[in-house]
């Protein structure tokens, strides 16, 4: 079994059957959390697929596989009072969950672009261009984001197609743009300080970086690529709390 279909299959039992005793059977010994919400091992998985209530369910977006890594795009409902759109990406190690990160923000009830959190295309194609569009987008991470080379935008996004599932944010470069100066009006400037981790299939590059965002926070964001252009994006962008249930720090 590789590695997304062990992620799906783990993930299909402890949070759609709701079954603790799928911990035994997909969860090393060793589980890393990287999570604000749950405590390092596998005991606290199972405390917490224990705990999810009747109500709760997932529903997966789309699911991105890259060598041992593997990350989920989707929403959580009945974790809380709100649907949580969220980002989790898993490290599988000899066929089991060896380690897990995960980003969650509130369900948006409308959005600018006028597009939701998760819709659009969700399925990985261009599976030949994978390690073409790792290094553009890895490439745009340093110059653009991390380096703040603004300039540079047009060679590595789409002037003519750009789609926004930043709540905030218009389609297109115009509309990120006025989303970025609205931002900063409310002393939340755009800064990537280091990339953490580049996950690619095909069109998908998953970013998680940390940077600012008027405080210190983690950059999931979600490119799709197509033509040497990306013309895609979905994000979350989450505080770095102050302290974690485990000494594994968020990244």
């Amino acid at each position: 079994m590789n590695s997304k279909d062990t992620v799906l299959q783990a993930a299909a039992e402890l949070f759609g059957k709701k079954d603790p005793s799928a911990v035994d059977r997909w969860v090393a010994p060793g589980y890393r959390q990287h999570s604000s919400l749950a405590a390092d091992g596998p005991e606290a998985l199972r405390a917490l697929v224990a705990s999810l209530g009747d109500h709760f369910r997932y529903v997966g977006a789309r699911v991105i596989a890259d060598g041992d890594l593997v990350a989920l795009h989707g929403i959580y409902h009945g974790f809380g009072p709100d649907p949580l759109v969220a980002f989790d990406l898993f490290r599988v190690e000899n066929g089991k969950l060896a380690e897990h990160w995960d980003a969650l923000t509130p369900l948006a009830r409308a959005t600018v672009s006028g597009r939701t959190q998760t819709d659009g295309p969700t399925a990985p194609t261009d599976l030949a261009e994978t390690a073409a569009n790792r290094s553009l987008v890895s490439e745009f991470a340093e110059k653009v984001l991390k380096g703040a080379d603004y300039s540079a935008l047009t060679d590595y996004i789409s002037t003519q197609t750009y789609h926004q599932h930043n709540p905030e944010a218009a389609d297109g470069l115009d509309g990120f743009g006025a989303a970025a100066a609205n931002w900063a009006e409310q002393g939340k400037n755009l800064v990537y300080k280091k990339i953490h981790k580049v996950v690619a299939e095909g069109d998908f590059v998953l970013l998680q970086s940390e940077g600012e965002f008027g405080v210190p926070v983690a950059y999931w964001d979600l490119f799709r690529v197509a033509d040497g252009k990306i013309v895609e994006h979905w994000d979350i962008v989450v505080p770095i709390p102050d302290s974690l249930p485990h000494g594994n720090g968020l990244f």
